[in-house]
């Protein structure tokens, strides 16, 4: 248990620095996943409130960036079918101007090798999401996990549904 703590504190430190560094940066630039260049599996995580809804965008509901979706902190679950029965998958999501800034995995499984599967997928999802357009991800498999894909899309599709709100 110690070491799930220890992995979500380096998380947190790891998604606030990626945060930092992305607000750095212009909109003419290249991420380092698109430009072929090794990025670190650690997931993202921003420490921006949520609202009672979930999201910190603009109260108005409009997008501060003029993009489809409203710019904020979204947070959803998504479930899927394991040999175990029915496992769930905890998804957050940071938008800026319909692009995903920063994401947090957290494991909601029951069955000890589905926390297995649903840590090595919150270890490696942020390379796999972060600097893309929300409406541009579907996982399949994240670090030998797929199974947790279905969990995670099925949360990005409700998280897409409050942000368009």
């Amino acid at each position: 248990m110690k070491t799930l703590t220890k992995k979500l504190t380096l998380a947190t430190v790891a998604g606030v620095s990626v945060s930092v560094a992305l607000a750095g940066c212009s909109t003419g630039t290249q991420s380092a996943a698109d430009a072929g260049q090794t990025t670190n599996d650690t997931p993202a995580t921003s420490s921006a409130p949520a609202t009672s809804d979930g999201s910190t965008g603009s109260a108005d509901g409009s997008s501060a960036s003029g993009g489809t979706y409203t710019d904020g902190t979204y947070e959803a679950k998504g479930n899927y079918q394991s040999p175990n029965g029915t496992e769930e998958v905890d998804v957050s999501v940071t938008l800026q101007g319909d692009v995903i800034t920063a994401v947090t995995v957290t494991p909601e499984a029951t069955n000890p090798n589905s926390v297995s599967y649903q840590t090595k997928f919150a270890d490696g999802i942020a390379a796999e999401v972060v600097g893309k357009k929300i409406d541009e991800i579907n996982v399949s498999r994240v670090a030998g996990s797929s199974l947790t894909s279905g969990g995670f899309n099925e949360a990005i599709e409700t998280i897409k549904s409050d942000a368009a709100g």
